[in-house]
C-alpha cells in the first residue's frame, strides 16, 4: 500500500539543501532590488557620496578592519546588529575630526550620508545613539588606544612617510575648569588661606586637576598637552597628557623621539631637557634663552621659520577637556591626534594604503 503525500518526505544532502536555500535567497535579493529600483526607492548610499569625498579618501588610504582587529578580538562584536567595533571606532574618529559631542555625532549619523558610509552603515539603518559611544570608549580604554595609535605611527613610519629626523615639540594647555569660587569657598571655609596646587584636590571633583602657569601671568585649571610632530609629514607622532604643573622640559620625556633633531622653543632650553634629549640619542634644536651662554640669534631664527607651518598643530587644537580623570584626557588627546594625522593624510593626498596585519 502506497504511503500518503501528506507523509511523504524528501531526504536530500545538506549541502544540496544549503545550496537550494542559497539560489532562492539570491534571486529573492535580486527582484527586491528590481522592484525597488521600478518603485522609485533611490539610489545607494555610495551612490549619494562624492567620489571624492574626504571621508573616502581616508577609508581609501587605512585598513580600518586591520588596524582595529587587536581591539575585535578583545570586545568582539556587542550591542544592536552592526555596531561592530571597527564601525564604533570610525565613529569616534569622525567625533575629533568634527569636533562633535555624542548628541551631536548621533545626530551627525542620522543625517550625514559621508559619515554613515565611512562607518559602514546603510541608507536606511539605524545608527547608535549617544549612550553607544560613551560604552564604546570604555570598552576600548586608554592603553589599548595608545597601542593603537603607536601601531598606527609605526606603519607611517614603515610606509616612509614619516621620518623623525627633525621633530618639533611644545606643550599646551587644556582647560578643565574656567572657574573654581564654589572650591575656594569650600577651602576658606575649611580655614586655608587660598585655593592654590596644595589643596586643590581637596575640594575639586577632578582629582587628577592641577593648576599651571606659562610665562608670569598666564594660569590655568586642568592639564597639559605635549605634542611631537614630525617635519616631514606634518603628522603627531607622540602626545601625552600630563598635570598642567608639570614643566614642559620634564614632559618632554612623554614625547621625546629617539633619533634626529629636537626643535623647540626656550622652555625646552632648561637642564631637565637637555639631558633628556641627550639621553634618548638625540641632537637639541631648542631655542636659547637671552641670557645663556651659545645663544645665536640667526640660528633662532632659522629653527622659528621651519617651525611656523606647524604652528597650528600647537595652538590650534581644541583647549576644552571633556572628561575627569588623566586617564580619560589622555584618551582625549590621542583621539585628537589621530583625527588629526588622518586629516594630514588627506592633505598630502600621495599617501600609499596602509595594511595592518
Amino acid at each position: 500500500m502506497h504511503q500518503s503525500s501528506k507523509n511523504r518526505t524528501l531526504n536530500l544532502p545538506l549541502n544540496l539543501v544549503n545550496a537550494i536555500f542559497t539560489a532562492i535567497f539570491n534571486e529573492v535579493s535580486t527582484m527586491q532590488k528590481s522592484i525597488n529600483k521600478q518603485l522609485g526607492f533611490g539610489p545607494s548610499i555610495d551612490e549619494l557620496v562624492k567620489k571624492d569625498h574626504p571621508y573616502r579618501k581616508v577609508s581609501e588610504m587605512v585598513d580600518f578592519e586591520g588596524l582595529t582587529r587587536m581591539l575585535r578580538i578583545k570586545i568582539s562584536r556587542y550591542g544592536r546588529p552592526g555596531y561592530n567595533m571597527t564601525s564604533s571606532f570610525k565613529a569616534l574618529i569622525l567625533q575629533w575630526m568634527e569636533d562633535l559631542s555624542d548628541r551631536e555625532l548621533e545626530r551627525f549619523l542620522q543625517e550625514n550620508n559621508a559619515a554613515k558610509l565611512f562607518c559602514g552603515y546603510q541608507l536606511m539603518e539605524q545608527t547608535p545613539d549617544h549612550t553607544h559611544f560613551t560604552r564604546t570608549r570604555e570598552r576600548i580604554g586608554t592603553s589599548d588606544l595608545v597601542k593603537l595609535f603607536n601601531k598606527f605611527g609605526a606603519k607611517l613610519k614603515e610606509k616612509n612617510i614619516t621620518s623623525e629626523v627633525f621633530t618639533f615639540v611644545d606643550a599646551s594647555h587644556l582647560i578643565s575648569k574656567s572657574a573654581l569660587w564654589e572650591e575656594r569657598d569650600k577651602a576658606i571655609a575649611a580655614g586655608q588661606e587660598k585655593l592654590n596646587n596644595l589643596n586643590v584636590r581637596e575640594h575639586a571633583k577632578d582629582k587628577d586637576a592641577d593648576y599651571g602657569c606659562k610665562g608670569t601671568d598666564k594660569y590655568w585649571y586642568g592639564y597639559k598637552r605635549h605634542v611631537a610632530v614630525d617635519a616631514k609629514s606634518g603628522t603627531i607622532t607622540k602626545v601625552a597628557a600630563t598635570k598642567a604643573s608639570l614643566t614642559d622640559a620634564k614632559g618632554l620625556k612623554h614625547v621625546c623621539p629617539r633619533s634626529g633633531m629636537v626643535m623647540a622653543d626656550k622652555g625646552y632650553c632648561s637642564k631637565d631637557a637637555q639631558s633628556i634629549i641627550k639621553a634618548r640619542g638625540c641632537h637639541s634644536g631648542a631655542i636659547l634663552k637671552n641670557n645663556m651662554k651659545g645663544k645665536n640669534k640667526d640660528k633662532d631664527k632659522f629653527i622659528s621659520r621651519l617651525r611656523m607651518p606647524f604652528e597650528n598643530v600647537f595652538s590650534k587644537m581644541d583647549k576644552r577637556v571633556r572628561y575627569r580623570g588623566l586617564k580619560k584626557v589622555q584618551f582625549q588627546v590621542t583621539m585628537q591626534a589621530m583625527a588629526f594625522n588622518l586629516k594630514r593624510l588627506v592633505v598630502i593626498g600621495s599617501a600609499p594604503p596602509l595594511k595592518f596585519v
